[in-house]
């Protein structure tokens, strides 16, 4: 028990938790499902990592540096550390929000900033003192995490067969626009490339004998069921958060939270929510207040708690993952392409069905990039900011095709590789059988 936990904060963390409550804001519960679904499809990605880092002994960022010729080496380390900065930007900013209400409001956004980032390197000091202590003390801010926002739960008390209705029913009658960039960005936010390399490390700490394949095959089985274990608590508690918005804020407008806001005894929302009959936008701290509002002071200040656990959390491990990345390192076209190599993978390498749904799952992810990309660049409206998506797509798309490439020649090799070692296998059992009756 360990990896999994550390590596399930990236499912926590404020991005995720801010693309949760806008998703109950703005879509109520029909978007559950696709959250369920993202994280099964992130299961299936860290199971890949697993894999990689139990059998070759390897993580992901050495595989790469060793696989890789040295131009696409550094390409794919900047994107990755990009990706890390821009996760870790969500992670501070979010923890300084989390201290600024809990302060009621005496500690400036700045200053939040900054007390995060002095914790954060005091709270890494933690591993000096062994890698265990690290994932406990992880654990128990999971455990904040899935009390907090499980009081709010309670507190607001969702429709249960809505709740399940969401969950167990992929539809979502009357979506426009919104709502489908809401499903997008649940995806997202869950599919972190450097939570791909962080876990592919992680499993290194355990001490493995790698000659006995009965061994490596119950450290995946045993690695693959708390990798289970912990996304389901993760998942949990992401249901918690969509769910309370959901119950407690779709539909509602700008005007109707700002009356609300006025006869309640709480004052710090007044110039937050314009008062209009627009629909309602909410973030991580509107949300804090809102809960204040409407559920009294005790929500807001666990909601606090709660965004400062996730805060702190993520922005360690997204600081933790960093150093992999550094050692170097687009996370999932090389971890497929990794795991389905009998060099690397030995009798451990993916199988047909596992490459197939990889190579879609590719394919999918990239449309979700270029879809957010186009929604983005649309709302801006700017003419040169059109020119300049393009420019950065195109770069984009055509690093995925290398990489792609050479996954497929890799993958053809090693087809051929072991073809060739099925006939000669063939060729000597015959000479051999012919040798003996002879």
């Amino acid at each position: 028990m360990g990896p999994g936990f550390l590596m399930s904060i990236a499912y926590l963390d404020p991005g995720n938790i801010e693309s949760d409550l806008q998703s109950g804001a703005v879509a109520g519960f029909k978007l559950l499902w696709v959250l369920l679904l993202t994280t099964i499809v992130g299961l299936l990605l860290q199971r890949l990592a697993v894999r990689l880092g139990v059998v070759s002994g390897l993580h992901l960022a050495e595989v790469c540096h060793k696989q890789y010729p040295k131009i696409p080496r550094i390409i794919l380390w900047l994107m990755v550390e990009l990706a890390i900065i821009g996760s870790d930007m969500q992670e501070v900013i979010g923890s300084a929000i989390a201290i600024n209400l809990l302060s009621v409001g005496r500690v400036p956004l700045w200053a939040g900033v900054l007390i995060t980032i002095a914790d954060t390197f005091v709270f890494l000091f933690l591993d000096k003192y062994g890698l265990r202590k690290l994932e406990a003390f992880f654990g128990f801010l999971i455990t904040i995490m899935a009390l907090t926002f499980g009081y709010e739960y309670v507190t607001v008390k969702p429709s249960q067969s809505q709740v399940l209705t969401g969950m167990f029913v992929p539809s979502c009658s009357g979506c426009g626009i919104l709502q489908v960039v809401q499903a997008v960005g649940i995806v997202g936010a869950n599919l972190s490339p450097h939570n791909i390399y962080l876990h592919s490390a992680l499993v290194k700490s355990r001490q493995i004998n790698r000659a006995n394949k009965q061994e490596v095959r119950e450290a995946n089985k045993y690695f693959v069921i708390e990798s289970c274990l912990a996304l389901f608590i993760a998942f949990i508690i992401n249901v918690f958060v969509i769910s309370v918005f959901a119950e407690a804020f779709f539909g509602e407008t700008n005007n109707q939270v700002v009356q609300v806001c006025k006869n309640s005894s709480f004052p710090r929302s007044d110039d937050l929510f314009p008062d209009d009959n627009l629909t309602l936008a909410v973030d991580i701290y509107k949300g804090g207040l809102m809960l204040g509002c409407y559920f009294g002071p005790a929500a807001l200040y666990i909601w606090a708690v709660g965004i400062l656990a996730a805060g702190q959390s993520s922005t360690m491990t997204g600081t933790y993952s960093g150093q992999f990345v550094m050692e170097l390192p687009f996370a999932l076209i090389p971890i497929l392409t990794f795991t389905s190599l009998r060099p690397v993978m030995s009798d451990f390498a993916n199988g047909i069905g596992w490459r197939v749904a990889g190579g879609i799952l590719v394919v999918v992810i990239c449309s979700i990039n270029m879809y957010l990309v186009v929604s983005y660049v649309q709302g801006l409206g700017q003419m040169v900011l059109y020119v300049v998506a393009a420019l950065i797509s195109v770069a984009y798309l055509s690093f995925v095709f290398y990489l792609s490439w050479r996954c497929l020649i890799a993958l053809g090799m090693s087809f051929l590789e072991c073809g060739c070692l099925v006939s000669v296998s063939k060729v000597l059992l015959k000479e051999e059988a012919t040798s003996s009756h002879q």
